[in-house]
């Protein structure tokens, strides 16, 4: 393949749930590889610093609202994008939600707004946009799980039931998909410090827990996600389709603690 396979300069980038977190981190790393960006979320004002942001890096910015549980909404925002660019060449799928609670407390309304924020809504904008990508016989769709892809966790039961959704799903659009020119993949981080989890990093005790049954002994830093969105994002990544990318430090290797020490 001759010249930058992970240049992505010319491209268009949706990234979903781009008003904080691990969307910016993603918008970041897709701006600074060359991709110009529509970041979407709830708030159109909320966009605001981040477009400002990507814009002094020199590249093209689009914000505008989405609420992935509302059908309605994606295809605005689809057809908003294709309006003012022309055409979609990537889309993650980062737009996502949480409710922490022991599964006995889960009501009916948080196993609704879980599953359709983070399964029915990548569901829902994949479509929209692969109707788009179908006919130039191009697309990258990067669904963003999370490390409960292949691991249960206690007071996550909706949560890992989306994300263990998102990786069947992932699979699934990939088969269909492919023939068109378009690879689904899904890029699963592990312990990354966001807003929706940062009070847990208050506590050093559980930290340390942490860092204990990761192989690398830390959590993640933004850094640490940019190699792999661009390598998804890009034509280095073209024959590869249907997969589940773990950015974990290792955790899913096994919940390993620190053996005591002999006296």
């Amino acid at each position: 393949m001759a010249g930058n396979s992970f240049d992505l300069t010319g491209k268009n980038a949706i990234v979903t749930g781009a008003s904080r977190g691990l969307g910016q981190y993603f918008g970041r790393a897709l701006a600074r590889a060359g991709a110009d960006l529509v970041i979407t979320g709830r708030r159109q004002e909320s966009l605001v610093p981040f477009r400002q942001e990507i814009e002094a890096l020199g590249r093209r910015v689009l914000a505008l609202p989405l609420d992935v549980r509302d059908y309605d909404s994606i295809q605005r925002m689809v057809a908003m994008t294709v309006d003012a660019w022309g055409r979609i060449d990537i889309l993650v799928n980062n737009a996502g939600c949480n409710v922490r609670k022991p599964a006995i407390d889960v009501t009916w309304d948080d196993w609704n707004l879980i599953l359709d924020t983070n399964l029915r809504g990548t569901f829902f904008v994949s479509q929209a946009v692969a109707r788009h990508m179908i006919p130039r016989h191009y697309g990258r769709i990067i669904n963003i799980g999370s490390v409960t892809c292949v691991a249960g966790y206690a007071g996550l039961g909706p949560y890992g039931a989306s994300r263990g959704g998102t990786k069947q799903l992932t699979m699934s659009l990939a088969d269909d998909w492919g023939p068109h020119g378009i690879t689904v993949n899904c890029l699963a981080p592990g312990w990354f410090k966001t807003d929706q989890n940062k009070i847990l990093y208050q506590n050093q005790e559980w930290v340390d827990y942490l860092c204990d049954r990761i192989p690398l002994k830390r959590p993640g830093q933004p850094h640490d996600l940019d190699g792999a969105v661009v390598f998804l994002a890009s034509d280095a990544s073209e024959y590869i389709t249907g997969q589940t990318l773990l950015i974990d430090g290792g955790i899913s290797t096994g919940a390993t603690r620190a053996m005591p020490r002999n006296p």
